[in-house]
């Protein structure tokens, strides 16, 4: 099985660079499942309904996210709807919408955030040991978008479910990382994917704006980037026997 998973997409630019590149990329690698993080899709912090349905059309399967999933308050009430998206699973009990979606009742898609430097969230560590004790034998593919700051957290949840998941693959911080490798027990892991967005910015935002709010510390809201978009993505293949990885790529494409 191949899995084709899309770094966090930055607003409009990000969302073009899908439209746009993911149906040669499905065409060229013919993955089975492809999933994205739309967490900034829309103008760059949150999801809104509409934004999910341009990455569906495009061809995502499923759509994770992270800390930004409240920002747009239209897309609260599709978390309980048949719109594949999920949000990290972590969260206190009770909230709308699900961490975790059965694909084609074959993968188990799995979101996760960290808590280091980004929040106080329930441990996405215990989280996922009662995920997969609920779980037990039904399905050999897990895969987890793991939305969180901190490398360390990041590479210690990698080695700490080694074996256990078939992949662990890093979102947040839009800084793609070069540790894409498989774990000695069989898991997939990257640090982090990398952003959907547009290169000459800082993290996506307008690099002008965000030097002035580092220089002045004046909180203000930030625009997304123009110019050159680079797409980025992680191609993992699974063994579908065993659920074991077998083989993890980078993918860069770019547009102007």
């Amino acid at each position: 099985m191949l899995v084709l998973s899309i770094g966090d997409i930055i607003g409009r630019p990000g969302r073009q660079a899908v439209e746009k590149l993911l149906p040669l990329l499905k065409k060229q690698y013919k993955p089975d499942l492809v999933i994205a993080n739309g967490e900034n899709v829309a103008g760059g912090i949150g999801l809104t309904k509409l934004t999910a349905e341009d990455l569906i059309k495009a061809g995502v399967d499923v759509i994770t996210s992270g800390n930004h999933i409240w920002a747009q308050k239209d897309i609260i009430p599709c978390l309980d709807g048949d719109m594949p998206i999920i949000r990290p699973m972590n969260y206190p009990p009770g909230l709308p919408g699900n961490g975790y979606i059965i694909f084609k009742n074959e993968v188990v898609v799995v979101n996760l955030i960290g808590r280091t430097f980004i929040g106080n969230f329930d441990c996405p560590f215990r989280a996922m040991d009662s995920l997969l004790e609920s779980l037990g034998s039904c399905y050999k593919i897990i895969i987890i978008d793991f939305h969180a700051e901190a490398t360390s957290e990041k590479m210690a949840l990698g080695r700490y479910l080694d074996g256990r998941v078939s992949a662990i693959l890093g979102t947040h911080t839009h800084v793609g990382t070069i540790d894409a490798q498989i774990l000695p027990q069989g898991t997939a892991y990257v640090t982090d994917i990398g952003m959907t967005g547009p290169v000459d910015s800082v993290i996506g935002d307008d690099a002008d704006a965000v030097i002035e709010r580092f220089l002045s510390m004046i909180p203000k809201r930030l625009s997304v980037g123009k110019g050159k978009v680079l797409l980025t993505a992680i191609l993992t293949e699974i063994d579908e026997a065993t659920g074991k990885a077998i083989g993890i790529e980078r993918i860069t494409e770019e547009i102007d």
